[in-house]
């Protein structure tokens, strides 16, 4: 039997009443649920057993003791005095020999430890490629959190943004995270044979802050020497390219916050220095994307860097 226009009518508007109600409802409860995933919430320092101290002593003048929070789902130390290298090796049967260490980001305040390392290193390694996510010295911040978050606002605020290292003044600028860095490559390098790497094939990739140490790692040091570099939302100004400087990937989205609105004349000079050199502009993605999974294009970075490091011979054996 056909029921008349007004009663479909009335139950159309009863049913579409009562899913608002339900969202109404829902709501608050996804509204506290996202403050609650951006809330900074101190944890207890998680155990690390596989960290190996990188022996490039305390940070000096250091009072506040190493510390982490949970935010955005991911872990983050800050405070951290004694620089320490995480190995995650892949499955030996499908090693290629090659290395790269991880560098996390954090304005040299706090370090995304998951988001733009751990989970960084498992994937690299996945693909065959052993990773190693440094822990770097980091500035001092205040011990307590609210203090803390208040000025991690200040920083990365339009009106307050703390001045980047100066690419030219590196050396001292970042002086205890540059010798931690390459404190790291002298590490794998000495443990080659034990970690089957091939010590002619490690790079180094940074996220934001850790992109900067990452370039300074390269630029800025005689040691260190890269074979390839990873600079994924680093800020991507002219600087000095040697003539023998490594293919690098560089990846940023045009909406990014703290780099999006600046110029990109590095990967002019890299060209200009006749190095290999590819760069990935992202309409969206805003700052800090890493390994989150976002409905942006920007997502898809890490397969980009795959793919450029098969291209580069990466994943697969050196031939003898």
């Amino acid at each position: 039997m056909k029921m008349p226009m007004k009663t479909v009518t009335l139950r159309f508007r009863l049913k579409h009443l009562l899913a608002i109600s339900v969202a109404a409802c829902l709501m608050p409860n996804f509204v506290q649920a996202q403050e609650d995933k951006e809330k900074m919430t101190p944890i207890a320092s998680p155990a690390q057993p596989d960290a190996i101290e990188l022996g490039t002593g305390p940070l000096p003048g250091a009072t506040a003791q190493e510390s982490w929070h949970r935010q955005y789902g991911s872990l983050f130390a800050r405070n951290v005095t004694v620089a320490t290298l995480t190995p995650f090796l892949p499955d030996p049967a499908k090693a290629s020999g090659a290395a790269i260490i991880v560098a996390p980001g954090g304005g040299f305040r706090t370090l995304s430890m998951d988001n733009e390392g751990y989970d960084v290193a498992r994937a690299l390694a996945a693909k065959g490629i052993a990773a190693f996510v440094i822990k770097y010295r980091l500035r001092q911040t205040p011990a307590g959190m609210p203090a803390f978050e208040k000025s991690m606002q200040e920083m990365f605020s339009g009106a307050a943004r703390a001045p980047l290292p100066a690419a030219n003044n590196a050396a001292t600028d970042l002086a205890p995270q540059l010798a931690d860095s390459t404190a790291a490559f002298r590490l794998i390098r000495s443990r080659a044979a034990q970690w089957h790497v091939d010590p002619d094939r490690i790079g180094m990739i940074g996220f934001s802050a850790g992109a900067m140490l990452t370039m300074a790692t390269t630029l800025a040091t005689t040691d260190a020497k890269p074979a390839f570099i990873g600079n994924i939302y680093g800020p991507l100004g002219s600087m000095t390219v040697p003539q023998d400087a490594p293919p690098m990937f560089a990846a940023i989205a045009a909406d990014d916050p703290l780099f999006g609105d600046r110029d990109f004349k590095l990967i002019d000079d890299w060209r200009a220095a006749k190095r290999p050199v590819e760069f990935h502009l992202y309409e969206r993605g805003g700052h800090g994307f890493g390994m989150y999974p976002k409905a942006t294009t920007s997502t898809g970075w890490f397969d980009a860097f795959v793919r450029w490091l098969d291209m580069h011979g990466m994943l697969k054996p050196a031939s003898k």
